[in-house]
């Protein structure tokens, strides 16, 4: 299995998990279902899509999951759970984590962007970043909401920029 596609159905299988996870109140039910078919289409796509590809270089021979990727990852995870900590802390309300994961897999695609010199993985993480960074600031006001900010709408980023990557492959 190429690596990009392996990365693209990473992603997606994740954006698929983030948005059948966080479809639910205050989003009307029946959005909320239309949102996670979609997401399942979705995902059915890269993987089909992907198996299209077949083995096409990638990334002009550089590996994706090599030491730069590694050292992200551990990153992330020590970032997740140091904040989970300081949020358990803070009594934070349970939507915060959502948001919280979103910015520190948001900052992971931006970083991986620098690694891989790709600019699609850095769009992927901008907009991760800023929709987690955006959860949290509505913890104050609608919290009820960050699943969907910083879930959901993170979840259709991950898809996208998934298709979007496994269609250039």
């Amino acid at each position: 299995m190429r690596q990009q596609f392996l990365g693209a159905l990473i992603g997606a299988a994740f954006g698929t998990v983030f948005v059948l996870v966080n479809s639910g109140d205050p989003v009307p039910a029946a959005l909320g279902w239309a949102l996670r078919a979609l997401a399942v289409l979705a995902l059915a796509a890269v993987v089909v899509l992907g198996v299209r590809a077949g083995g096409r270089p990638t990334l002009d021979g550089r590996p994706v999951f090599g030491p730069s990727y590694r050292v992200v990852v551990i990153g992330e995870v020590v970032l997740l759970v140091a904040g989970f900590f300081v949020l358990s802390l803070l009594d934070a309300p349970v939507q915060a984590n959502v948001a919280w994961i979103a910015t520190i897999v948001g900052l992971h695609f931006a970083a991986l962007a620098s690694a891989w010199k790709t600019r699609s993985t850095l769009v992927v993480g901008v907009v991760l970043t800023a929709l987690g960074v955006a959860g949290l600031a509505l913890l104050g006001s609608a919290a009820e909401w960050v699943p969907f900010v910083s879930g959901v709408l993170s979840g259709v980023t991950l898809l996208g920029g998934s298709l979007y990557g496994v269609r250039r492959a």
